[in-house]
């Protein structure tokens, strides 16, 4: 656990601590005002309030935003925002489960937090005690007597020991209550079912529409490829061979052979580039390994490749491994000016992931029609891709593929 995230944990138990006795002094004594027809609104803005600080306090402790498991999905309600229509019929938090997580939230929060308090002072208190005897050489003998065992040992070993003991507990008792926090957080605060498959269609609806979007922007450059490199080529060759064929000079027509011969040259080495940035066929027959090894020959600044992964992906998160680290690439040799590229690729239990980082200028982009549609690949394969380019560098692109393919 990075210190970062113990910093967080730490930072979020105090808070829920304090939270915890709002949360108990209003199930306590203002919750049973709610019988009073008059009074139902203010108990409802309190409990609505006191649930937007603990998602407030959720966000925070698990970074940044809105928790992943909260986060309504894009075109869906936005936060704050009733989107049941027993939400916008006007139901309160109180009719809602609210008062029922705000009980169970400040139970937890006040028993965790004493606990984790407890400990953790008693803790400090014997290392501390423990540490100063055996500094100031100030020690005493003290018998343990047990069952049918007698030892006799210095204080400070038995502070020392104690301390570290009660540290230990203090440590399993600040990750039980993390993990009770998320799943009370995610039994109260997460959306139902209903709710859950309907931001779900709506997402997919959005990625085949972004697929298509990507598809037809793919067939535009496609096109502009053809035209402004192949059709040109084409066109120089055709000419060439028409003047060597009425030339009547031997020598002339000769020379204009040799310019044709380099122009087929020059065609073929352009069929061949636009192939490959259509599909490479080494993805296919040698994976991804050597197709990125080949994307790194054929780059004009240097590029080098780590790959981290134990087998090949299946196809399709494969595939969108590698056009993002084929983008990310050609955008930072022909739009950064970078002079290093570094291509990583990792995986953990359940995705993988191609970190793209190079030393240029920075400011790319990330709405722009590469990286857009690289964005829309892999979201349709429930990916998510970030691109970090302040302005004067570094760049780095990130994607992240979960390794099974969402079946729909």
């Amino acid at each position: 656990m990075s210190a970062d995230r113990i910093a967080r944990v730490l930072a979020g138990i105090v808070t829920g601590t304090i939270l915890g006795l709002a949360e108990l002094f209003f199930v306590c004594l203002l919750r049973p005002a709610a019988v009073i027809p008059a009074a139902r609104p203010a108990v409802d803005r309190a409990a609505a309030r006191l649930v937007a600080l603990e998602r407030a306090r959720l966000a925070r402790r698990l970074g940044h935003g809105t928790p992943r498991s909260f986060r309504p999905a894009a075109g869906t309600a936005r936060p704050g925002v009733p989107s049941s229509p027993a939400a916008r019929r006007g139901a309160g938090p109180a009719a809602q489960g609210g008062c029922a997580f705000l009980a169970a939230r400040g139970v937890l929060g006040v028993a965790g937090g004493y606990v984790c308090a407890v400990s953790l002072f008693t803790g400090g208190l014997f290392l501390f005690g423990g540490l100063w005897d055996l500094a100031s050489g100030a020690s005493d003998s003290v018998p343990l007597e047990l069952p049918g065992v007698k030892l006799i040992t210095s204080d400070w070993v038995l502070g020392l020991t104690i301390g570290t003991v009660a540290l230990a507990l203090a440590a399993s008792a600040v990750l039980a209550v993390d993990a009770a926090d998320r799943l009370l957080a995610g039994r109260f605060l997460g959306p139902a079912g209903q709710e859950l498959m309907r931001r779900r269609i709506a997402e997919l609806t959005a990625t085949r529409s972004g697929i298509v979007r990507a598809v037809d922007d793919e067939r535009r450059r496609i096109e502009r490829d053809l035209h402004d490199g192949v059709q040109q080529r084409g066109v120089a060759l055709a000419m060439l061979l028409g003047r060597a064929r009425y030339d009547p000079d031997a020598a002339r027509t000769a020379e204009l052979v040799d310019q044709a011969y380099a122009e087929s040259r020059r065609l073929l080495d352009e069929l061949r580039s636009v192939a490959w940035r259509i599909y490479p066929t080494a993805l296919d027959e040698l994976g991804l390994q050597d197709a990125l090894e080949g994307v790194a020959e054929r780059s004009a600044v240097p590029v080098t490749v780590h790959y981290g992964l134990a087998g090949r992906p299946v196809s399709e998160v494969e595939t969108a491994l590698y056009f993002v680290a084929r983008e990310a690439i050609t955008n930072a040799v022909k739009h950064a000016g970078a002079h290093d590229i570094l291509v990583v690729l990792t995986e953990d239990e359940r995705t993988v992931s191609v970190v793209i980082s190079d030393d240029g200028c920075g400011g790319a982009d990330p709405s722009g029609g590469g990286l857009s549609g690289l964005a829309r690949r892999v979201l349709a394969l429930d990916g998510d891709l970030v691109v970090d380019s302040p302005a004067g560098g570094p760049t780095e692109v990130t994607a992240r593929l979960p390794k099974a393919v969402p079946c729909e």
